[in-house]
């Protein structure tokens, strides 16, 4: 079974209100009920984080389960994140980071109904969607519902990029979808639920509860960083395409003041811009830890929207590299890019055009399939 709470379809100028402040529609899904919160930092109600608030409903939450980063938001990007007590309310939080990235029967013991509430960012690389599928399918074995509460997709305004290709299924792209799926969390979801990609093809009884006075094409500023280093609008719009590097012998500025708004090398020509990366908050060992990087500052590039996956970066990055951007870490990008034809193309020399034209097959067929789940227009 599954319920989607009314969603508009209309363009407005009203503030945007998003499923977790929309109470008339879920409270009562919860009254009597022990709850399991899938949530970390992001999960507010304005200013008052959602466990918060609903304990002062006198909702019964049971147990926290926290994804990639951890409850608080304040891990490393791949670090372990380990199972513990919330300090400020004594709930019991469990981990589905790490080896135990699936809730367990024993771990859902006495939750009746589940809550996933977590911002976030349209990529499908971006583990929070990956958190999402599994903790459906740990649901619809249980029996437990699931109920969504949605939130605004910040690069929702367009679908671009690569298609997964299955043999590159991982944890960073669990799905044959393109590497930016302009769908929200809780569109997302209803995609996993009714395309049978959870296990044995099962489906989860799923309630998402839309935001209020939003639609796809509009900009929406994050209110808290989703993860340690998206901390901009900036960097949040140019992360499907930069994260890439990531695979790659290049710094994406982890580890300064700009991650994911720059890009450089120790071993770049001389250009005007250089940063040093150090060890900080969600950055403990950057890339080039205490070397100077030559670089490309994004942050100066007078970019207001981004309405593409962009190859250039890449591209431009092999050229200053020398032709060795891709020596290193081939496994690494071609589990981001899902694929492993998009390094070939570019040590090769193929065209940005001729690029985008093979996604072009695989990106069709996934725009009319994503037609059928969109909530809003």
């Amino acid at each position: 079974m599954e319920l989607e709470i009314d969603g508009l379809e209309h363009e407005t100028e009203d503030p945007i209100i998003v499923g977790a402040s929309r109470f008339s529609q879920y409270l009562a899904l919860l009254t009597d009920k022990s709850v399991g919160i899938v949530g970390n930092h992001s999960s507010l109600v304005g200013t008052t984080h959602l466990v918060d608030t609903l304990l002062s409903q006198n909702v019964n939450i049971k147990r926290v389960f926290s994804p990639e980063h951890g409850f608080r938001g304040n891990a490393d990007a791949g670090e372990f994140v380990a199972n513990g007590t919330d300090e400020k309310t004594g709930l019991s939080i469990v981990s589905l980071y790490g080896k135990n990235k699936k809730p367990k029967k024993d771990q859902l013991q006495g939750v009746e109904v589940m809550l996933f509430d977590i911002q976030d960012v349209g990529v499908r690389f971006y583990t929070y969607i990956s958190t999402l599928h599994y903790v459906m399918e740990a649901c619809a074995e249980s029996n437990i519902p699931l109920i969504i509460l949605d939130r605004p997709n910040p690069n929702g305004h367009y679908v671009d990029g690569p298609v997964l290709k299955k043999e590159y299924t991982s944890f960073v792209g669990l799905h044959e979808v393109p590497i930016v799926h302009g769908m929200t969390i809780g569109e997302y979801g209803k995609m996993v639920n009714n395309e049978g990609w959870l296990a044995n093809g099962i489906s989860c009884e799923l309630t998402v509860v839309a935001c209020e006075n939003y639609s796809h094409n509009m900009f929406y500023s994050l209110p808290v960083p989703p993860s340690p280093n998206l901390r901009s609008d900036l960097a949040i719009q140019l992360y499907p395409s930069i994260c890439l590097l990531e695979g790659t012998s290049v710094s994406c500025g982890r580890g300064t003041d700009g991650p994911f708004e720059r890009y450089g090398h120790p071993n770049f020509p001389k250009l005007p811009f250089q940063f040093v990366p150090e060890p900080s908050a969600g950055a403990s060992s950057p890339k080039f830890s205490g070397l100077s990087c030559n670089g490309v500052n994004l942050a100066d590039s007078n970019i207001i929207r981004m309405e593409r996956f962009e190859i250039k970066y890449l591209v431009h990055a092999n050229e200053l590299i020398g032709g060795k951007l891709f020596d290193d870490k081939k496994k690494i990008f071609n589990l981001l890019a899902g694929n492993d034809d998009l390094w070939r193309q570019i040590e090769k020399g193929v065209s940005e055009e001729e690029i985008r034209e093979s996604w072009e097959p695989a990106l069709k067929t996934f725009k009319i399939m994503r037609k059928e789940y969109l909530i809003y227009k």
